[in-house]
């Protein structure tokens, strides 16, 4: 995992979250978050893939909430 505190669009992503482990998750999601902001302030809006990958860390985190009740 990339000690960077955001993940650019050109920087890799794991193409299956479901076997990233829990805390890297977060991590990533941080870093997601952080890319999204930094894209809203200085661009305008988001990069296409930037929220690709919020939605579908999004989705992972719903999956697993779902699977933990």
């Amino acid at each position: 995992m990339t000690e960077k505190l955001h993940l650019s669009p050109d920087d890799e992503f794991p193409e299956d979250l479901t076997k990233v482990a829990d805390k890297d998750l977060q991590v990533l999601d941080s870093q997601v978050q952080r890319q999204l902001d930094y894209e809203y302030v200085s661009e305008g809006e988001p990069n296409p893939e930037t929220e690709f990958r919020h939605y579908d860390l999004d989705e992972e985190f719903e999956e697993r909430d779902k699977r933990d009740t």
